[in-house]
């Protein structure tokens, strides 16, 4: 292991796993820009600029090797919060965070709070959602692990209604759903779930879970919002039931080479489906507890695409 210092005593210093991504990188800004102590875990293999990155924004930077369980739980030694913001299929979510889960506890850190970041996968059984089956598996170690929890629950990333989640179809001004047209969903930035994150990660008196939305819509008001973000008229399309979608989930699922993505097109149907289903929908929100954070509308997003 190696680290850019050691440790100093700091009131509210956060380990934090993940920081290379999208997500995780949000995070540690955020929580430097509260004044914490950013100790960012990474591996050997970590894209070097975006460490240098997180290096100059002030983060200290600890290299590690997640399956050497005791320089692990020394990079957690002193922390207040471990956060994960690993992003990836069974190996990282189950195998990854339990290593850093196991290390958390032997470093005696208070607080961990799971890469979790999605609907309400609590409310899904079990087979219902490739990637939200993960979550759930790691959910049953952390509740039996001598920690205490929080998850953060943000329904879709706003972000992904601009080009990776096709719903907001642009070039021919529709939007398109299947089932109930007047099921609402939630929908937050990956900056606002970072913001809160970050509030989150420095409250020691958090609950198991913290439920957030930067928007509720139905695909009526993703309607209205799409017009007033592009100045024109978008319309309804309804593709079909819920039914007719779990039956193109199959097909594309069987079409679809097992090449290990993390989000291949069928697993992106499959959150779809669960969004429209209105199973994991989000409730009670906790969006006042920071009141710090500014929430972002779905047509904020829409206009800046």
């Amino acid at each position: 292991m190696t680290m850019d210092n050691k440790f100093e005593p700091h009131a509210s210093t956060i380990v934090l796993a993940g920081a290379t991504g999208d997500l995780g990188g949000r995070i540690a800004r955020a929580l430097l820009a509260k004044g914490a102590l950013v100790r960012v875990l990474v591996r050997s293999n970590s894209d070097r600029a975006k460490v240098e990155a997180l290096r100059k924004a002030g983060a200290v930077i600890v290299e590690v090797d997640f399956h050497k369980a005791a320089t692990l739980a020394r990079a957690c030694e002193g922390a207040t919060c471990v956060v994960s913001a690993l992003s990836g299929l069974h190996y990282v979510i189950v195998g990854i965070q339990t290593l850093l889960l196991n290390a958390a506890v032997a470093a005696g850190v208070p607080r961990f709070i799971p890469s979790d970041f999605a609907v309400d996968f609590t409310k899904l059984p079990y087979g219902h959602n490739r990637n939200l089956d993960f979550r759930k598996n790691f959910k049953e170690r952390l509740d039996k692990a001598p920690i205490a929890a929080t998850s953060i629950l943000n329904g879709m990333f706003t972000d992904l209604l601009t080009g990776q989640a096709p719903i907001v179809l642009f070039p021919i001004k529709r939007v398109m759903y299947y089932g109930d047209a007047n099921q609402l969903m939630d929908f937050t930035t990956i900056q606002n779930t970072a913001e809160y994150t970050a509030a989150a990660a420095l409250d020691s008196s958090t609950p198991r879970y913290l439920r957030i939305a930067g928007d509720v819509l139905n695909v009526r008001g993703l309607k209205e919002a799409a017009s007033k973000a592009t100045g024109e008229e978008f319309n309804l399309f309804r593709v079909g039931g819920l039914g007719l979608l779990d039956t193109l989930i199959k097909i594309t699922k069987a079409l679809t080479p097992d090449n290990q993505e993390v989000f291949p097109a069928w697993q992106g149907m499959q959150y779809m489906r669960d969004m429209f289903s209105g199973l994991p929908k989000l409730e009670p929100l906790d969006n006042d507890r920071y009141p710090e954070v500014r929430w972002t509308s779905v047509a904020e997003v829409l206009a800046r695409r």
